[in-house]
């Protein structure tokens, strides 16, 4: 297995001059030891010995190696890693995420280098793949927070350099491949979020490419837009009826936003211009016009925040539906969704970007932002190019319903809905019922947060409670027929949203600007204290081992996969699963995450012992019954003899 990358990386750092003295510079305790706290370092030293005991370490192999996407998919232990917050660190201890390289020419905001780095904290974690958020480098003009958004990508063949260590004096290109070559020789898998449904505003792709996006009109004395761009509103009369048509699948003849909202878009521009103003083209008639920005298409009445550097791609050419609603960017219109109107040149180059990254990074899957968006035939054409090159290549899917056609679509895994409901036991109940009985045909995501969602710690920071949540949503997710999947900071108590995507209230989007996100600003998790909570390290450690153990059980996704016994506390939560061979699973979790709770559970043996194998107690049931008392958060796990 070959680390020439890593290699060129470490003899950069031999090239570096010290400067630990000018600068003072501080690591998390936790990167390379289960403990938490900070101590201070010279940089190329400490990176330096980090890279050399990684490569003289044996290579190890891959969970399921030349398994078929599907399975290495199942057999994933996910962390969600995105590499300008997860590796920020507050280096020189001011107090602040500096933007610029501190003076030993080395970032405050997280590198690919500080990614290597986090590797062996993954692996004690048991983590077997890592799933990194865009890493492309994303567009300038008006861009949110001071960073911009991930997902207004610039050009899709090129890294962020912001992911680059100024002090090495090596491409981000280079860095990111001794990133993906080190976490092959620690026997971890890659999977790249792609966007294909946005660009940035600026994208080069502009003036190359007018006809791929969507322009709005400007006024031709200063170039700006004459009204006020919002999102189309529609009445409730009107909204009634997209949604039951978009509930019935009937997408045909779909209500359009007012004249008023579509007459402020224009065709494609004849001649477009890059100037200090941005991008500006100009209409046949000497009229100006700018590329449009994005908004959320889904609800039609979404209340997110907009999205003033990204830009929707124009994947239909149809003169009756040239504006930006959810009946062109998502919901299509059936008049619109028709091969005729395909704009097949951008439709063959988002199929191409794939390819490109197998070539030269070596990714092992693809995470589909906002896949939800995209025509089934497009997405098909992505699947089918990709595989071409790599048959067990995985995909993953932004979708929150694990149903049959998602598979057919050839996805391996989706996003799921278990975020929405797990902070509350009768909604968990409910999910869970259903599932039993259509069966899971695709996995979902074994979490209760992303970085769209409100973190499962939400306006519960510095409480013991949040670890408590944490605690139940992430034990009760393992033994379910989910990919087990911590997006990074859930496993530091971390409260803070990464972005005001999903289940937000106008409370918290009044409390959290773009330049206080860290989707688009400097930010960093608190790798020192851990927000003041016990570290939920070992126990993530503990459940991941026990679902290896018993993956031919808890992996089953067919009907009638679980049961849901009866707990006599209202916070008890069991789950049992059946195995072939006389032994099953049960788990039991306090859902409570302030206090106690004590109940019993009832079995038609009248009376043997079971062990607990998160902690090791014994528990024994007695005239049929097991009682219980159990702390707020705590999880239970025993094999159960049948």
């Amino acid at each position: 297995m070959s680390l020439h990358h890593l290699e060129i990386i470490l003899s950069a750092l031999e090239r570096v001059k010290k400067n630990s003295v000018s600068s003072p510079y501080f690591v998390p305790n936790l990167w390379q030891e289960n403990r938490t706290g900070k101590r201070q370092v010279c940089p190329d030293d400490y990176y330096r010995d980090t890279l050399e005991t990684l490569i003289s370490r044996k290579p190890v192999p891959l969970s399921t190696p030349g398994a078929a996407a599907d399975e290495w998919t199942r057999n994933s232990f996910v962390y969600n890693l995105f590499v300008r917050l997860t590796t920020a660190f507050d280096h020189d201890c001011d107090g602040a995420i500096a933007v610029d390289p501190l003076p030993c020419g080395f970032r405050e905001t997280g590198t690919f280098l500080k990614s290597i780095a986090l590797l062996p904290y993954l692996e004690r974690l048991g983590i077997n793949t890592i799933y990194l958020l865009p890493v492309t480098a994303p567009g300038q003009k008006n861009k949110k927070g001071c960073l911009g958004s991930p997902y207004a990508v610039k050009n899709p063949y090129l890294i962020d350099p912001l992911l680059a260590e100024p002090a090495l004096g090596l491409s981000a290109e280079k860095e990111f491949s001794a990133f993906m070559e080190t976490a092959r020789h620690m026997g971890m898998r890659v999977v790249l979020e792609f966007v294909f449904r946005t660009t940035s505003v600026d994208s080069d792709w502009v003036t190359q490419h007018p006809e791929w996006y969507y322009w709005l009109r400007t006024s031709s004395e200063n170039g700006s837009v004459p009204e006020p761009y919002v999102p189309p509103v529609f009445d409730q009369e009107t909204l009634n009826t997209i949604y039951e048509k978009v509930d019935k699948h009937d997408l045909s003849a779909l209500p359009e936003p007012r004249e008023t909202f579509r007459k402020q878009f224009t065709g494609t521009p004849e001649t477009v211009i890059l100037s200090e103003k941005g991008v500006q083209g100009q209409t046949a008639d000497g009229k100006t016009c700018v590329v449009a920005s994005a908004f959320s298409d889904w609800p039609p009445d979404d209340k997110q925040p907009p999205w003033t550097d990204v830009a929707y791609l124009k994947l239909h050419r149809h003169e009756s539906f040239n504006y930006i609603a959810y009946n062109t960017i998502r919901m299509y219109d059936t008049d619109l969704d028709q091969p005729k109107y395909v704009n097949r040149e951008l439709w063959d180059t988002l199929a191409g970007i794939i390819p490109y990254y197998q070539e030269h990074f070596s990714i092992n899957g693809a995470m589909i932002d906002m896949g939800h968006a995209l025509p089934s035939a497009l997405k098909s054409s992505i699947v089918e190019k990709a595989r071409e090159n790599d048959p067990d290549f995985a995909f993953w899917d932004e979708n929150f319903d694990p149903s049959p056609s998602i598979k057919n679509e050839g996805f391996n895994a989706v996003f799921g809905s278990l975020p929405f409901v797990i902070q509350d036991p009768i909604y968990i109940r409910g999910l869970l019922n259903y599932l039993n009985k259509t069966g899971v045909v695709v996995p979902f995501f074994g979490t209760g947060e992303n970085h769209n969602t409100p973190r499962v710690c939400h306006n519960l920071s510095g409480k013991a409670t949040g670890r408590n949540r944490s605690m139940f949503i992430f034990g009760l997710s393992t033994v379910l027929p989910t990919v087990p999947f911590i997006h990074s900071g859930m496993e530091l108590c971390e409260s803070k949203p990464i972005n005001l995507g999903l289940n937000f209230t106008e409370k918290d989007r009044k409390q959290w600007s773009a330049d206080k996100l860290p989707l688009f600003s400097a930010n960093s998790y608190d790798w020192v204290d851990c927000n003041g909570q016990e570290l939920l390290t070992d126990f993530i450690t503990t459940m991941l081992s026990l679902r290896s153990r018993y993956a031919d059980i808890i992996q089953n996704g067919s009907p009638g996969f679980l049961s849901l016994p009866f707990v006599s506390s209202p916070d008890l939560f069991a789950v049992m699963r059946k195995g072939k061979k006389g032994t099953s699973l049960l788990f039991i979790g306090n859902s409570n995450r302030e206090n106690n709770a004590a109940g019993y559970m009832e079995f038609h043996q009248k009376s043997f012992t079971l062990t607990d194998m998160v902690s090791g107690n014994i528990y024994k049931v007695t005239d049929h019954r097991l009682q219980l008392e159990t702390g707020p958060g705590q999880c239970l796990f025993f094999e159960v003899p049948v």
